[in-house]
């Protein structure tokens, strides 16, 4: 991915392209168990990721769940692909979605 960006100088106007890191972002739903934060993120750790963002949360009254958001910088479209089935396949996920963050375009 890349984005124009424009620069203003005094006397010229540069227009260069630069790049910014596909992040990608996957939201997770599992069973509110004391042991689903650190198996969700140790499949990020064997890997050697480290995510940008994490943030978890107990939701839900009836029957609570643990949800957990993780952003994480530098990663393949592919990648992002083999890690949401690798997180559908531990026991206490319910329900992985993942989406990408896109660069803003410089005016």
């Amino acid at each position: 991915m890349s984005t124009d960006t424009v620069r203003l100088d005094a006397d010229r106007v540069d227009t260069t392209e630069q790049t910014q890191p596909y992040r990608a972002c996957f939201a997770v739903r599992a069973a509110a168990d004391p042991g689903s934060l650190p198996r969700i993120l140790e499949l990020f750790a064997k890997r050697g990721l480290v995510p940008s963002s994490v943030q978890a949360r107990l939701t839900g009254d009836d029957e609570p769940a643990l949800s957990v958001d993780l952003q994480v910088t530098g990663l393949e479209p592919q990648m992002v692909e083999i890690l949401a089935e690798s997180l559908r396949q531990i026991w206490v996920v319910e329900r992985v979605l993942t989406a990408e963050v896109l660069p803003a375009r410089a005016a």
